[in-house]
């Protein structure tokens, strides 16, 4: 049996037989797409994952901090619970890891990015590479270094750049999934770059670019479909080992 998933780019998936019967040709087989749904798919896919959003600029109601709510309140529609931390809770002591403990500013970032199952992390483009408060923010994850999941291990984290121009715009997109890779996290299949000198969010801080909100709705449901996918791969039993 096959099942259609609604979207632009609709596609035909496999569905378990019986799956039908666990509910399965809804929720839970539309996040997994291409995938043969299971019991554990079937409870993953009723777990709520939690999302983090990091991003913005010392400047309230930027670009970034703008598209980074575009692509959370996606994952949020997804299913999601989502949590942002934007610029004015950005500007923290500079990463110290010979200083024991850690400064009161940078607990909460440090806590939900403990807990959280994905992340969405949208940076400006400065001299074409990622802002240094946002790099800054990114150290303080040396503090999940010991943690059973260290750094951004098994979380799918979505990358959003946006630059006052298409040249920085990619440098500062590809800088930021590298550094993703380096701390163990999975970039999302797509990444948003966005050109700042175009007209891109009206004054309500709504995207007006249809291409440039579907990107970001794109990017938000990816890390929730993923988060779903590492939920029910770790509650799914190992297989038998062979005798």
């Amino acid at each position: 049996m096959y099942i259609m998933i609604g979207s632009p780019l609709s596609t035909f998936i496999p569905v378990r037989p019986g799956a039908q019967a666990l509910g399965l040709e809804g929720g839970a087989a539309a996040a997994y797409p291409g995938a043969m749904p299971t019991q554990e798919h079937f409870m993953a896919a009723q777990i709520r994952p939690f999302i983090l959003g990091i991003g913005g600029t010392t400047r309230p109601g930027s670009s970034s901090e703008r598209a980074l709510a575009v692509a959370l309140e996606a994952a949020a529609v997804a299913g999601a619970e989502t949590s942002l931390i934007g610029g004015a809770e950005l500007q923290l002591p500079m990463y110290d890891p010979a200083v024991p403990g850690l400064p009161h500013a940078a607990e909460r970032l440090i806590a939900e990015a403990r807990r959280c199952h994905g992340l969405v992390i949208a940076s400006p483009g400065y001299h074409g590479t990622i802002s240094g408060m946002i790099k800054n923010a990114i150290d303080y994850i040396e503090e999940l270094r010991a943690d059973p999941a260290p750094y951004l291990d098994g979380r799918a984290v979505g990358c959003i750049a946006c630059a006052y121009g298409w040249q920085a715009t990619g440098t500062t997109l590809v800088a930021l999934r590298s550094i993703v890779h380096s701390l163990r996290g999975w970039p999302t299949p797509l990444g948003v770059g966005i050109n700042s000198a175009l007209s891109v969010f009206g004054p309500d801080g709504g995207c007006m670019d249809e291409g440039v909100r579907f990107q970001l709705q794109t990017v938000g449901r990816q890390v929730v479909e993923f988060a779903r996918m590492q939920i029910a791969a770790r509650a799914a039993p190992l297989p038998a080992a062979a005798s």
